[in-house]
């Protein structure tokens, strides 16, 4: 079984091929069960791959398949091919597992749309293109995963189409990701031209090899990562992210938790021997990381949509894991995309679920009082809010831990601070959508007669959510701190046959002081939510009235979106009218009326040579034939 490893992508990508050509004549089981049963073949496959790699130990190589030759040129070629190590099988069992999960949510969430078989096919592309993505074996095929999210971002993002929002949402979040994949385009120009090859072997080994020098080496993880800043909504590329939440919510727990914004993390760490070779190009990550995981928790302090508090959470949260490759800890990263996999889809999921049970409504200002209606989605969702604030012992607590320790033991102290400072906010705004949304007393404000009747999500949605939450709240023991043991932290020890290992260790009480700091930094900021939001529901208004300015640039999100719109957008809109209007109206049109003018005078003139008359006619011929015999004569 092991050995069909390759088929990991191809089997989605298959289904969603099907579903595109076929899809509007399948009745709706068939494309459930269809697309389904593709997901579950592949996880079912990375599960097997990843067995097999934990009995081989460090001694294996790993798996490799190559299906095909793809390009040759002169001394460079390159092939379709798949690799298997422990970095990929992580990864995998991350997309295929939670995609599994959110595909059986997506049957129950998207039963009622009219576009069922086009959402699926969607989503299968998608999760094809993030396992070519995970398990090429070069980044030229990379590259191909890496855009491919990128569209399929765009279909999903602005799958109802019909609304205006929708369709600007996905065409920013398109034209967003196009300036940093230019970045990385040249980056990877740069590779294959100085290193002649696409392999990540060869690009991991060529600084240490000599065969790139330190300025180019810095140069081309910086153009990587402006890249990775677009995918991953990191600063100054982030604010797509935020306006994918027009997409069914499903597509947000998927782009959110298992595919598109991890990605930039899991390039950073398979090229961590690039990275790792260029302390300026890792300072710039750690840096972008731990500002940008500040700065998105503090305008999810002032959002009202239940999806948007998400929205900047995710921000937040992958910040902290180019934190944790920035500073060394590429394991310490790569756990943290782990366990905010499954914390991050349960929240989606169950945000879902109460937007469900709601009849569509978001504005956190319109709940209230949910905690006994939805008597499944609550548990789930505090178990999720509780893993994401770093609550002992759930899994967040455990993998931002790992990233704030590193950061500390490397000496990079302000970056802890604002790990730490990062914890205290998501703690916060967390606990203030849970008491916004489950507590106190009901804020839906609706016609008579019009208002939903408040209902639990049926099996299809919830048992989702529980396995999710089980995950959410056990998978942190797979990375325990180092003072337990060397061996207690397991998946750093699995992850290091293929990632730079960190270079820094902490004394035990050292490091038992760290733990107990984040553990305050999370218990402060859900006292601080309960104060402000159950215990004295004023002050929130009170405070943004004592602080109006903090409280305006907040609520504006920093007005980045309007500095964007005032120095990039408008300035291009306006150059494109002025080109249209003198260049396409002026020259082409020109060009074209003009010469269709021409063509009609010429046509009025020559139409007084057809006069109808005989003799004219006579005429015309003789002087031809006199033309044409002094031509001969000549």
């Amino acid at each position: 079984m092991v050995r069909y490893f390759w088929l990991i992508p191809l089997l989605p990508g298959a289904s969603a091929l099907l579903l595109l050509l076929l899809g509007p004549r399948l009745s709706r089981r068939w494309i459930s069960w269809q697309a389904c049963l593709t997901v579950f073949l592949s996880f079912a496959l990375s599960l097997a791959g990843f067995v097999h790699l934990v009995r081989a130990g460090h001694g294996s190589s790993g798996l490799a398949k190559t299906l095909l030759p793809w390009i040759a040129s002169g001394s460079f070629s390159a092939a379709i091919s798949f690799a298997f190590d422990e970095l990929a099988a992580v990864m995998a069992l991350v997309v295929t597992g939670v995609g599994l999960l959110i595909h059986v949510y997506s049957v129950g969430y998207m039963a009622a749309d009219r576009a069922y078989s086009r959402y699926f096919a969607y989503l299968n592309l998608f999760t094809f293109f993030m396992l070519v993505l995970v398990l090429a074996s070069d980044i030229v095929l990379m590259f191909v995963g890496w855009e491919g999210v990128g569209l399929c971002s765009y279909l999903l993002i602005g799958f109802w189409f019909e609304r205006p929002a929708a369709s600007k949402a996905g065409m920013k979040a398109f034209i967003v990701n196009r300036i940093g994949d230019a970045a990385f385009i040249v980056g990877v120009l740069f590779l294959l031209v100085n290193v002649g090859s696409s392999s990540f072997a060869a690009i991991n080994a060529a600084p240490a090899a000599g065969v790139l020098g330190p300025g180019l080496v810095t140069l081309v993880a910086i153009l990587l990562f402006v890249g990775a800043t677009g995918k991953s909504a990191q600063i100054p590329l982030y604010v797509w992210l935020p306006d994918a939440m027009e997409g069914p919510t499903p597509v947000s727990a998927l782009i959110h938790a298992a595919t598109m914004v991890t990605a930039g993390v899991y390039m950073v760490c398979r090229l961590s021997g690039l990275f790792a070779a260029s302390q300026a190009a890792s300072s710039v990550v750690a840096w972008v990381g731990g500002l940008t995981a500040v700065f998105a928790a503090t305008i999810a302090l002032v959002q009202h949509d239940i999806k948007r508090v998400l929205a900047y959470s995710t921000i937040s949260q992958i910040g902290y894991m180019f934190l944790g490759c920035g500073v060394g800890a590429y394991a310490a990263g790569m756990f943290h995309l782990v366990t905010h996999a499954f914390f991050k889809s349960l929240l989606f999921l169950a945000a879902g679920s109460v937007i469900h049970a709601l009849g569509g409504e978001q504005d956190m200002r319109r709940m209230g009082g949910l905690k006994k209606a939805l008597p499944t989605t609550f548990p789930v969702f505090l178990v999720g809010a509780l893993a994401i604030a770093g609550v002992p012992f759930l899994s967040g607590f455990f993998s931002k831990d790992a990233i704030l320790t590193s950061a500390f033991a490397g000496g990079h102290y302000v970056l802890y601070a604002l790990g730490l400072s990062g914890a205290v906010l998501t703690a916060l705004y967390m606990f203030r959508l849970i008491y916004m949304t489950f507590y106190g007393q009901t804020r839906a404000t609706h016609p008579a007669g019009t208002a939903p009747h408040v209902h639990e999500s049926p099996p299809v949605m919830t048992v989702p959510l529980v396995v999710l939450a089980v995950f959410s709240a056990l998978a942190g023991f797979a990375g325990l701190p180092v003072l337990l043991g060397e061996k207690a932290n397991w998946i750093g020890g699995f992850l290091e046959a293929v990632l730079e290992p960190a270079a820094h260790h902490l004394a035990l009480s050292t490091e038992v002081g760290l733990i107990l700091a984040a553990t305050a930094a999370a218990l402060a900021g859900i006292a601080m939510a309960f104060v402000f939001y159950r215990k004295r529901p004023d002050l929130p208004e009170r405070t943004a009235r004592s602080f109006p300015g903090i409280y305006r640039l907040l609520v504006g999100k920093y007005y980045v979106d309007e500095a964007y719109d005032a120095v990039v957008v408008r300035p291009l809109v306006r150059g494109a009218e002025t080109v249209y209007a003198r260049f396409d109206l002026g020259v082409i049109d020109g060009a074209l009326d003009g010469s269709a003018a021409a063509a009609a005078s010429a046509g009025k003139g020559l139409n007084v040579l057809q006069s109808g008359l005989v003799r004219d006619y006579a005429l015309a011929f003789l002087l031809g034939a006199i033309l044409f015999l002094g031509v001969l004569l000549l």
